[in-house]
């Protein structure tokens, strides 16, 4: 198909947003998923030493990947799944 039509046929995929800039994920991802896959791999620091963190364990135990979803705090990235429309913040001061 050529044209407008065959634009209008590609589905869009589903985003949020972290920090205010939209992230595509697939459907079934979590957001530490969908941040791994889109190139970004720490999204925190540690408060001593300042060193990045992201994903370590991938199931719920270190903490390591704290984010903010819709304004609630010190939720871990690796077991939120993403939905359309949320809001994710990753600044320090955000999470606990």
């Amino acid at each position: 198909m050529t044209g407008a039509a065959a634009e209008t046929d590609v589905p869009t995929a589903p985003a949020f947003t972290v920090d205010g800039e939209p992230l595509a994920f697939l459907p079934g991802q979590t957001l530490a998923a969908a941040l791994v896959a889109s190139g970004r791999v720490a999204w925190r620091t540690t408060r001593g030493g300042q060193r990045p963190r992201g994903v370590f364990c991938g199931i719920g135990v270190c903490y390591d990947c704290l984010v903010t979803v819709d304004g609630r705090r010190g939720q871990r990235a690796c077991l939120v799944r993403a939905r359309a429309g949320m809001a994710v913040t990753t600044r320090e001061d955000d999470d606990d």
